[in-house]
């Protein structure tokens, strides 16, 4: 406990989910958390169930005003920012199926996955170095997927876009140590982590368990991952215990990569 006594650490999509769990893990941990997301009914509540701690504010990680506003604010709330998550991230098939194929998929579909999952970790990691340069120490963490280190043939815009994830969090942890700032950049790697974008495929009563056993059927472990069990690694990159891991990847998905006979699944995955 209170690995992280003090800190101030900002997390976007965290009005549910895995966003949720790492705000939750990092008050646990004695830090001050901003949740942040564009739901703000279901932020606001997060916040308030995590107590004093923690505090909510509306940022679309689209706009980069959004993240000026937020990160001025937290600078001039705590006069410092230790901690980014860059969590908030879309599949392309919220509002239902459509194709995300390479050959279908359309530009418009294309741009809008890019410009949460891509433009919103960029921005993020911007804002953070912005503000976290000022002490010359930090901690970004990215929140990539299994689906960034493979292809995924019917969800080619979330794959793409995931993989960039991952090599920016690369080209972030170069230049802050370029610069001489103790600000590390790694990103974690989910594959089938039971968060609320599974209900509608999931669905309840009779059936549930099977169609569960089903979408885990080429995972090692044989079982969806948890958002705690996410959030606990956000915690430790986020800690000092850390402190020499920069430009790093963390897989969390229970053997799925280990092995060459384990395809992804899509569409409708979120990680």
């Amino acid at each position: 406990m209170h690995r992280l006594q003090g800190s101030v650490a900002l997390i976007t999509g965290a009005a549910s989910g895995i966003g949720a769990a790492i705000a939750l893990a990092f008050a646990h941990e004695g830090a001050h958390v901003i949740l942040c997301d564009i739901n703000d009914r279901a932020g606001e509540q997060q916040a308030a169930s995590i107590g004093e701690q923690a505090l909510y504010r509306r940022l679309d990680v689209r706009v980069e005003a959004d993240w000026t506003r937020v990160t001025d604010e937290v600078y001039a709330r705590y006069g410092k920012l230790d901690v980014l998550v860059n969590n908030a991230g879309i599949t392309g098939f919220e509002a239902g199926a459509t194709a995300h194929d390479p050959e279908h998929a359309s530009l418009e579909d294309w741009h809008r996955v890019f410009a949460t999952n891509v433009d919103g970790t960029f921005l993020g990691c911007k804002h953070a170095i912005r503000v976290m340069k000022l002490r010359r120490r930090g901690s970004i963490i990215n929140i990539s997927s299994r689906s960034g280190l493979v292809g995924v043939s019917t969800a080619a815009a979330y794959a793409a876009s995931k993989a960039a994830v991952r090599n920016h969090t690369k080209s972030v942890a170069l230049y802050c140590a370029e610069q001489g700032w103790n600000i590390r950049c790694n990103s974690i790697h989910p594959a089938a982590i039971l968060t609320p974008m599974w209900e509608p495929m999931l669905g309840n009563g009779e059936g549930r368990d099977a169609r569960m056993r089903a979408i885990v059927r080429d995972v090692p472990m044989q079982r969806f991952g948890t958002t705690a069990e996410v959030a606990a690694v956000a915690v430790m990159l986020a800690s000092d215990e850390a402190a020499y891991m920069t430009g790093s990847e963390i897989n969390l998905d229970g053997g799925l990569l280990a092995g060459s006979a384990a395809p992804p699944r899509m569409p409708g995955e979120p990680n």
